[in-house]
């Protein structure tokens, strides 16, 4: 609890980042900080969480894995949030709750339950850990991250048009006979 209300200070000095809620309560997402990209849970209650772990790995190699984001199948565990964190740091962020109508709270965690143990198709772009929970909170599947990585796909594929396009036209003017 003490690291989580540290971590909460930590991030709530960034004014780019919602400010946390404190403790999680049951319903919330918990945003936790791996090393390369941010790993998305869903708080149930009593110190247990909702998320997506690779298919192929242990639970202890999941939590931290890298290998996770590039995984095309997931299963829904449940899991103490602690161990999930490992090292990490976490924060309470419902980030979306301002254009996003939470769904009633036995709902999401009724919801949740349904789901243990499932085998389900994960895409980093399309279906990630992000657009799981925000399904269970809300109804709807939402994430930022893939967003941003969807436009970072786009502006390096029309750099590498541009950069195609030139290279036609700079080529075609040095073979010119005149």
């Amino acid at each position: 609890m003490a690291k989580q209300q540290q971590n909460s200070s930590m991030a709530s000095n960034d004014p780019d980042l919602p400010d946390p809620s404190g403790d999680p309560q049951p319903g919330d997402l918990i945003e936790i900080f791996r090393p390369a990209y941010q790993h998305w849970a869903l708080y149930l209650g009593d110190g247990y969480i909702i998320n997506l772990t690779p298919v192929d790995e242990s639970h202890t190699a999941a939590m931290s894995s890298v290998k996770s984001v590039f995984s095309r199948k997931a299963v829904v565990r449940m899991q103490l949030l602690k161990e999930v964190v490992g090292s990490d740091s976490y924060r309470v962020n419902n980030k979306y709750d301002h254009n996003h109508t939470p769904l009633p709270i036995c709902e999401i965690i009724q919801r949740a339950q349904v789901l243990i143990g499932q085998e389900v198709s994960y895409d980093l772009l399309g279906s990630n850990c992000e657009h799981f929970v925000t399904l269970l909170r809300y109804g709807e599947g939402v994430s930022e991250q893939a967003t941003r990585a969807i436009g970072a796909i786009s502006l390096v594929s029309a750099a590498a048009s541009a950069f195609s396009v030139l290279g036609l036209i700079n080529t075609r003017s040095r073979n010119r006979p005149f």
